[in-house]
């Protein structure tokens, strides 16, 4: 059953259902590549697809802080999972700045639409023809693509010397999905290349970067904020999730120890160093990725504050790379089996870094040109 309109997303009791069949399906998703379809229909009646929809629509238009703590604590059960059900909140929000005729197709019989994309870099080719748009192409990492019911794509249009980037709705039927993805992280997420050849897009279905910018009157908070501000929290929850998980698992194997007598063996100073550390890290990645959504929520969107976010989801993730990493090589070969989930939360957190959308050194010149910009620090 779906979640209730306007339930926000982590409500007691409305992530149990995904959270149980996430754990005991982690190992199918990475031997598939893809999500089950039961996953995705429980990732759904969890809330996440509509959870930016505008309520008009019946949507959620929830805030970010609570798509933080839902897709982390999908995270500790199953990385790919809490992935694609990120990706389905934020493209919901992606798709609510399309013109009120695409919305209604989207949206107008249920707000339970799943919405894959494949938008940075634009890739393809778009021929303006009359009434809209003539797509062909090629695309990439579009995770979730197998379940969803609509696809964001992007192009370059217009001539050389005015090139510019738009956005295209299509139906899923209208593109076709490669089974190209074969990570090592991030398995189960189906982060497949598409191909599209020669579909119209009607002018209505589209949309441009500058459009991202539109701020309609009464619209809820969470479309009322510039896209690099929010960008990176999507990518850093999942992390979080799986550092967090990681850490409980490498704990569980330090408290389980026993000796000789069958009694508890008091960890080595050296243990104990690496939980204090790791421990330590991952608690300041979830306080640095909070601040951010509540930055996101509630303060006035800056240059400055959005150079923070984008700091700060970069950081945080980092943070969880270095954790995962300590606990990885304190836990020595045993971790390495396949069968040993530590790893998989390692290869997970790794993978997810690698998102260009959490690079440190973009961040940092982001930071530092907007600190600057304000006469630096008080």
């Amino acid at each position: 059953m779906a979640a209730p309109s306007g339930q926000e997303l982590g409500a007691p009791g409305s992530l149990e259902p995904l959270v149980a069949l996430a754990d005991r399906t982690a190992t199918d998703v990475e031997r598939l590549n893809r999500l089950t379809p039961e996953l995705a229909e429980a990732v759904t009646d969890a809330g996440f697809a509509r959870h930016f929809v505008p309520r008009r629509w019946g949507g959620t238009a929830g805030t970010f802080t609570s798509a933080l703590g839902a897709v982390s604590a999908v995270g500790e059960s199953c990385t790919s999972t809490a992935w694609c059900a990120a990706l389905y909140a934020a493209h919901g929000r992606l798709a609510s700045y399309l013109p009120e005729a695409a919305q209604r197709e989207l949206w107008g019989q249920t707000p339970d639409v799943r919405i894959a994309a494949a938008v940075v870099p634009p890739a393809g080719r778009a021929t303006e023809v009359e009434g809209g748009w003539r797509l062909t192409g090629r695309w990439s990492y579009a995770s979730g693509v197998d379940h969803a019911h609509w696809v964001l794509l992007s192009s370059q249009t217009g001539a050389a010397d005015v090139r510019a980037v738009r956005v295209f709705a299509l139906p899923r039927e209208d593109v076709q999905v490669l089974d190209t993805w074969r990570n090592c992280g991030l398995k189960g997420t189906g982060s497949h290349s598409l191909t599209v050849e020669g579909a119209f897009v009607p002018v209505h279905r589209t949309l441009s970067l500058p459009d991202l910018d539109r701020v309609q009157a009464g619209s809820a908070r969470c479309h009322a904020v510039p896209y690099q501000l929010v960008a990176g929290l999507q990518f850093a929850a999942p992390a979080l999730g799986a550092a967090r998980a990681g850490l409980r698992t490498w704990a569980a194997g330090l408290m389980a120890r026993r000796g000789p007598d069958g009694n508890p063996v008091p960890p080595s100073a050296g243990a104990r160093r690496t939980l204090a550390q790791a421990s330590a890290e991952i608690h300041a990645a979830g306080l640095m990725l909070e601040a951010a959504a509540l930055r996101a929520d509630t303060s006035v969107a800056t240059p400055l504050t959005v150079a923070e976010n984008v700091r700060d989801a970069s950081v945080a993730v980092r943070q969880c790379v270095t954790a995962v990493g300590r606990l990885l090589e304190a836990a020595g070969a045993r971790a390495q089996a396949e069968s040993d989930p530590l790893q998989r939360r390692w290869r997970d957190v790794n993978s997810a870094a690698a998102h260009g959308a959490l690079g440190f050194e973009g961040a940092a010149a982001h930071y530092a040109q907007a600190l600057l910009a304000t006469g630096g620090p008080a």
